[in-house]
């Protein structure tokens, strides 16, 4: 007699849980991080009242690189060989050209739309990840980056908010300043692309660490040698303070807030952590109002129309 089999009983379909919602320490972290970085910026304006663009570039790579560098040397010799040159393009195209492009924009644009212009990094991290990672663009992202593009073209073109006592006729010329930050956050995007892609398997802290250990020495050797600095620290009213507002950029921009965001990240979510680009902005005009810098409607509009890219970018599939 033959048996028939008993049928395999199907599982109930499992449902996916939703992701949690956020802490109050992963609010907290959040806010703490927008005022870290949203500050950066006026931070900057504040040691250019001494010291030139590269002399604050050079100087705010090399205090963060010495820093960082116990983590550098810890991490030195277990890094694959491979991987070195992915750490040396990051830094170069991630550190130590914005730290020279924004320094010199904000010796001619104010620092509140510099910050408002950093919201671009989410666009052309999308763009690079495309060009060149094998990224997918979809109808909502191509979106996303012309609203971007045309966003910085209204603060750009309309706006033309100068940094104080820099701004000529109108304040228009200076506007276009906002291209070095445009470069910037293109080479932000490079960099962000390159760590997902390479360099994931290596502590975020440790990452950081050793970058700024191959372009910490160009840095500290140009800035000793190649400016004036030492002589302004020596000479010039003012210059320890406005040193300290760099080395405070340096500490808290790098060291300290990539920290949090990576403890941001473990507890939360991706977006919720990305939600900084929003808040960012909003520090660095407030920080810049209250330093007395011109906000116009044609700011407003730039702002809200950068702010729309970046959450269609962030939300699109």
């Amino acid at each position: 007699m033959s048996v028939t089999p008993a049928a395999t009983p199907t599982a109930p379909p499992v449902a996916i849980a939703p992701p949690p919602a956020p802490t109050a320490t992963a609010w907290v972290l959040l806010l703490v991080l927008a005022g870290i970085w949203g500050t950066s910026f006026i931070l900057m304006k504040k040691g250019l009242v001494v010291f030139s663009a590269l002399e604050l570039g050079a100087a705010r790579v090399s205090v963060a690189a010495l820093l960082l560098l116990p983590f550098a040397l810890r991490h030195l010799g277990r890094v694959n060989r491979e991987k070195l040159k992915w750490l040396l393009l990051s830094g170069v195209v991630g550190t130590l050209l914005p730290a020279f492009l924004f320094a010199y924009a904000e010796t001619r644009l104010a620092s509140g739309l510099a910050g408002v212009l950093n919201a671009l990094t989410a666009v052309f991290t999308l763009v690079v990840g495309a060009a060149f990672f094998g990224q997918k663009l979809t109808g909502l992202r191509v979106l996303g980056i012309a609203l971007g593009l045309a966003g910085t073209l209204v603060l750009m073109v309309l706006g033309g908010s100068a940094a104080a006592g820099t701004a000529p006729a109108g304040g228009v010329g200076n506007a276009w300043y906002g291209l070095f930050i445009v470069a910037a956050t293109l080479g932000y995007g490079v960099s962000v692309n390159v760590i997902k892609r390479h360099l994931s398997d290596i502590p975020a802290l440790a990452v950081t660490g050793l970058l700024l250990l191959f372009i910490g020495g160009p840095a500290l050797a140009f800035l000793l040698v190649g400016t004036d600095f030492l002589d302004k620290l020596a000479t010039v009213p003012g210059a320890w303070p406005a040193f300290g507002y760099i080395a405070l950029l340096a500490t808290m921009s790098t060291a300290v807030a990539m920290v949090l965001f990576n403890k941001l990240i473990q507890t939360s979510t991706a977006l919720f952590a990305a939600s900084n680009t929003y808040l960012i902005p909003v520090v660095a005009l407030g920080w810049g109002l209250l330093d007395g810098e011109e906000f116009n409607l044609w700011h407003l509009l730039g702002m809200v129309i950068i702010m729309i890219s970046v959450a269609i970018i962030h939300r699109a599939k």
